[in-house]
């Protein structure tokens, strides 16, 4: 019991003194990040033969209208993370549909 009082004081303590130094842009390109992975799981496990069902094309279709949105919002406001980071995993999504499509 004491192991859990102790887990839950160390919670309180990240949420109340340590979340508030974590700036909305880094939880944004996080969030770029996380958005680029959503179909890593899937193409993988199609590529290695694991499945013969690849990520359907809406999910996909979803995925990369939003990262297009957030990729000229962040053309709009001069945000060079940002811009960055998008534009690499979209080189990084367009090499695995390559490597899926002309396997």
């Amino acid at each position: 019991m004491h192991k859990i009082y102790e887990i839950i004081n160390h919670v309180k303590f990240f949420f109340t003194n340590r979340l508030g130094k974590i700036s909305a842009e880094t939880l944004g390109w996080m969030a770029n990040i996380c958005l680029h992975a959503a179909t890593i799981p899937s193409m993988l496990a199609f590529m290695t033969g694991r499945t013969d069902a690849t990520p359907s094309i809406d999910v996909v279709l979803l995925l990369w209208a939003g990262l297009s949105l957030l990729f000229f919002r962040a053309i709009l406001l001069k945000d060079s993370l940002n811009t960055v980071t998008i534009g690499v995993g979209f080189m990084a999504q367009a090499a695995v549909l390559a490597l899926v499509f002309f396997k």
